[in-house]
C-alpha cells in the first residue's frame, strides 16, 4: 500500500470527519481518480510528436495513455474530425495515490519559482485542475531525451460535494496552494 493511500486511511479521513462533523464514514470524500491530459497541437503537421508525448506520459504514470482526437473540424486551427491531437490517462488505486505522492513531494517542488498551487482551480463540485507547464519536473524524465518541453493538466476528481471540502482534502495530502 502506497504511503499517501495509508495516510488518508488512517489520519486524513479522521481529521476530514472532525472538521466537516460527518455522521457516516461514507460521506467522507475521497480521492476517486487523477485525469493526466496532454494536448499535442503541433501532431497535425508531425506524427512523431504525439508518439514522443505518449512515451513521455507513459514514463511519468506509468500507464498506457489512450490518444484523443478532435470532436469537431475547427478550419481556423487546421484541425479535421477525428485528427488525433493529444493523449491522456486516467489513473486510479494504488498507481493514482504513488503519482499524487510523486507531484505533490517530487515534482511540484522542482518547478521554477515555486510559490504554491492556484487555490482557487476548483470546479464548483469538487474536482481539482492543476496546469503544469513542463513535464521535465518529473525526475524518471531524462534531459537529454526529450525533444520538445510540453506541458499537461492534470485534475485531481474527488467524491467531495463543496470545493472547501476538497480543498481541506488535498490540502490535508499535502498540496502545496499558494497564501
Amino acid at each position: 500500500m502506497t504511503r499517501l493511500k495509508e495516510m488518508y486511511l488512517n489520519e486524513i479521513a479522521d481529521a476530514m470527519q472532525k472538521k466537516f462533523g460527518y455522521k457516516n464514514v461514507m460521506q467522507i470524500p475521497k480521492l476517486d481518480k487523477i485525469v493526466i491530459n496532454m494536448g499535442v497541437g503541433e501532431a497535425k503537421e508531425n506524427a512523431k510528436a504525439l508518439e514522443s508525448a505518449a512515451k513521455d506520459m507513459e514514463i511519468i504514470s506509468g500507464q498506457k495513455p489512450v490518444i484523443t482526437k478532435a470532436k469537431k473540424s475547427i478550419a481556423n486551427f487546421k484541425i479535421r474530425e477525428g485528427l488525433a491531437i493529444g493523449c491522456k490517462v486516467t489513473l486510479r488505486g494504488d498507481k493514482m495515490y504513488e503519482f499524487a505522492d510523486r507531484l505533490i513531494n517530487l515534482a511540484l517542488p522542482r518547478v521554477r519559482d515555486f510559490r504554491g498551487v492556484n487555490p482557487n482551480a476548483f470546479d464548483g463540485r469538487g474536482n481539482y485542475a492543476v496546469g503544469i507547464k513542463e513535464q521535465l519536473i518529473f525526475p524518471e524524465i531524462e534531459y537529454d531525451k526529450v525533444d520538445k518541453v510540453r506541458g499537461m493538466d492534470v485534475i485531481f476528481v474527488t467524491t467531495a460535494k463543496t470545493d472547501e471540502e476538497a480543498r481541506e482534502l488535498l490540502r490535508l495530502f499535502g498540496m502545496p496552494f499558494a497564501k
